[in-house]
């Protein structure tokens, strides 16, 4: 147990971490829309402000797709970044991507958290100094990272890296027809694993993999907070849109849940 008790802290870090992602992009992707129609009174005018909003996440999304699809030796067809509505959701890009085998559809469609991942990280490790302000927040250190945080925020181009953080960000997260090969993939690991511990390989495996997995989840948790750190001026200004302009036009958009 001993040496999975860092594993299972951090996943639980992790996992919280990941509902709050989960919630803050359900909320972004809800309320953008809303202040868009709010704004222009025009559905489909207000379609295309918010995938204009989205436009450098949708992109870098999409191409993940195609690029990944091509360097596994995956046929695509014509990638499109335009948004569409298709039944009652909204579709803000697409690349259709022959059939293929589990192993590379489930690294195809994983594409986009991995290379968005990647941006944020080089962002927020180049540009803000994201790692120092999580650490000290970690540490309870409120002080330092609010220095941190004014640094960062008085660089001349901060808003725009901050944006493209907040874009990409939002849209980063495999849709569900990404992830339609996980299931497959997630279940030949467990079956190996069982495997492994059947054959009293467990412990071993156990204790290679416990420091490589912690420090992976460490990362995953460090992106997640540094994103939604990122997103929380974005989240405030949006939400006061939205009330001023429910106050201004004296209509009020009601949001399924």
């Amino acid at each position: 147990m001993t040496a999975l008790e860092p594993v299972l802290v951090a996943l639980g870090e992790l996992a919280l971490v990941l509902v709050l992602l989960y919630l803050a992009d359900h909320w972004l992707h809800q309320h953008l829309q809303g202040v868009m129609f709010l704004l222009t009174n025009d559905a489909e005018v207000a379609l295309w402000l918010y995938a204009l909003v989205l436009f450098p996440g949708v992109f870098l999304h999409e191409g993940s797709h195609a690029l990944t699809a091509k360097l596994l030796g995956v046929r695509i067809g014509r990638l499109s970044i335009l948004p569409k509505r298709v039944g009652g959701h909204i579709r803000l890009g697409v690349v259709p991507i022959e059939n293929t085998d589990f192993f590379r559809a489930s690294f195809i469609g994983g594409a986009p958290l991995l290379l968005g991942s990647a941006a944020i990280v080089l962002i927020g490790h180049f540009v803000f100094g994201t790692p120092e302000m999580v650490a000290a927040l970690a540490a309870g250190d409120f002080l330092t990272a609010f220095s941190e945080l004014q640094m960062a925020v008085q660089m001349p181009d901060a808003w725009i890296w901050a944006y493209l953080v907040f874009a990409i960000g939002n849209t980063m997260f495999p849709s569900r027809s990404d992830m339609h090969a996980w299931p497959f993939v997630g279940a030949l690991l467990v079956l190996f694993a069982a495997l492994a511990i059947l054959a009293g390989a467990g412990s071993i495996l156990l204790d290679s993999l416990s420091g490589l997995l912690a420090g992976a989840v460490r990362w995953g948790v460090l992106l997640g907070a540094s994103t939604l750190l990122v997103d929380l001026p974005f989240f405030v200004v949006l939400f006061l849109m939205e009330k001023a302009l429910e106050h201004l036009t004296g209509r009020r958009i009601v949001y399924r849940a």
